[in-house]
């Protein structure tokens, strides 16, 4: 029945999108997706200018892509992980599907810490779904089901985290690919390391990574055991007559910092610290993954017919001094990092290369994660899909095909009613963010306050301009109060009397009426 099931489904899909691609002139398509990368920790600079960082860290292969596509230099990802991958699989924006924080390995689990000011609403701790009857989730078409729909052969390789254990998502098998390595619930590993079985303690069985047994015989790092495998499916299935997604989704550089022998020590004769040198040398292995699989593509001639488009999920990791020990990234000349609506927090390094995108190109143009979606259905030429969410991205393709078109009218919205850290430190949790041009909002839930700021020349947020464009804040709040709106987004209370956090535009007249008084 299964099988009889997909030729109907799939006999649909031939209906209503009407003639497709032959299989030989479909494209592949590569997500290398990493975990808590900085914008500034590689070799390739994402600023105007190279600074320090670029040249501490060697990123030899994400150098080679750039060479061979194109460099997004405003390119945005959610201020946290499992709101990213949601919004990556859905095209949904993180306030439509609210999986608006990371979502914990067991079920029925919010991941908030406690706040004394503010309680956050009844977000999508659940994670994503594909039917209805799980509470706390979002019921959706992910794109893996439309690719398979479409033809394609779906790998997925490594960190899922697109919802708890006993939720069907927590294996990716259950939303359209057709290999899951190493993917479930948890959000990190338990170690990189073979000599720990990828595990922080020999009884560890959430945090473990799985499947790879294999390797650990082997002592290889987690990075070069995944890469491997992937290569290793690819292979086995290259002559099963369809193209293929590869979701290679790295563990890395996410915490634990395992120290990687292969490059540690050459960030420590750089002069940097234990921590710098073991989060560069993830950094560094992260890269050769790349280039494997770059390698592997040239080897077997597909490296034209094949899409890739290189992310990190969020901003680098710059609170490690508050949660115990010497920062590994710093982000600069961005602000903050990992959980903030500053800078340093979303922007992301991101590189797109394939057919008929130009090689050594950059773009200005600002994209958010919810267009990665769109995008890679037109990779893989389609254009008319249904879904059951609304889709709020756009496709990059335009921008792709020609690096001088920009589209200053174009929204980005972030929207984080949660609290990720035990850090009262403002930017990070708490707030809500609209980008419009060059002109960017801050909505602090907690502290009652927005900040604006010209991204074109203030690209670490030192000057709030909120004082002296009172017009400009205005127009962006009630921007992003018909945003929310129109996404049921939620909104966090206040523990004194549990009202509502007022949205943008009631505080803004609230911010008014202060200054007349």
């Amino acid at each position: 029945m299964r099988k009889i099931g997909f030729v109907l489904v799939f006999g649909l899909v031939l209906f209503v999108f009407g003639p497709t691609f032959s299989q030989e002139n479909k494209k592949n398509i590569i997500v290398f997706l990493v975990d808590d990368m900085g914008w500034q920790d590689t070799s390739v600079p994402f600023w105007d200018k190279r600074t320090p960082f670029n040249d501490l860290y060697r990123t030899p292969n994400m150098e080679r892509l750039a060479k061979r596509g194109m460099k997004f230099s405003n390119a945005y990802a959610n201020p946290v992980c499992t709101p990213t991958r949601v919004s990556l699989a859905t095209g949904m924006n993180e306030s439509r599907h609210r999986i608006t924080n990371w979502t914990n390995v067991k079920k029925d689990t919010p991941t908030d810490y406690p706040d004394s000011l503010l309680t956050p609403p009844n977000w999508n701790h659940n994670g994503l779904s594909t039917a209805p009857g799980i509470a706390n989730s979002v019921v959706a078409t992910p794109l893996p089901m439309l690719l398979k729909q479409a033809g394609y052969f779906n790998i997925h390789c490594g960190k899922a985290h697109f919802s708890p254990y006993g939720t069907p998502a927590s294996n990716p098998i259950n939303i359209g690919f057709d290999v899951n390595i190493a993917g479930s619930a948890a959000g990190h590993p338990g170690s990189f390391l073979a000599k720990d079985s990828y595990r922080s303690n020999p009884n560890d069985t959430l945090w473990a990574v799985r499947g790879l047994d294999k390797y650990i015989a082997q002592g290889l790092n987690l990075t070069e055991a995944l890469t491997r495998e992937a290569i290793a499916t690819l292979e086995a299935n290259k002559n099963n007559g369809k193209p293929f997604f590869l979701h290679m989704s790295h563990y890395a550089v996410h915490i634990p910092l395992s120290k990687d022998d292969r490059f540690y020590q050459y960030y420590i004769d750089k002069g940097v610290s234990d921590t710098e040198a073991r989060y560069a040398a993830l950094v560094e292995g992260m890269d050769k993954s790349l280039g494997d699989l770059m390698d592997y593509l040239d080897k077997e001639g597909i490296a034209d017919d094949t899409y890739i488009l290189f992310l990190s999920d969020n901003g680098g990791l710059s609170l490690t001094p508050q949660r115990g020990g010497k920062a590994h990234t710093q982000n600069l000349p961005l602000k903050q990092g990992k959980g903030s609506l500053y800078e340093g927090g979303i922007r992301i390094p991101m590189l797109v290369a394939g057919p008929g995108i130009a090689p050594s190109s950059t773009t200005k143009q600002y994209v958010g994660i919810d267009d990665i979606f769109p995008t890679i259905m037109e990779f893989a030429g389609q254009k008319k899909y249904k879904t059951i969410q609304t889709v709020d991205g756009k496709s990059m393709l335009p921008f792709l095909k020609d690096a001088n078109k920009m589209d200053s009218e174009k929204l980005l919205l972030w929207h984080y009613p949660n609290n990720w850290t035990t850090v009262n430190l403002k930017g990070i949790s708490w707030g809500t963010a609209l980008r419009k041009g060059n002109w960017k909002l801050i909505y602090f839930h907690k502290y009652q306050t927005m900040e604006l700021y010209d991204l074109s020349n203030d690209i670490g947020e030192e000057k709030d301009l909120a004082a002296k464009y009172p017009e400009k804040v205005k127009e962006m709040a009630d921007l992003m109060t018909k945003e929310l709106k129109s996404k049921n987004a939620l909104m966090p209370s206040f523990k004194k009397d549990g009202k509502q956090v007022p949205w943008p535009d009631e505080q803004f007249k609230f911010m008014n009426l202060s200054a007349k008084k």
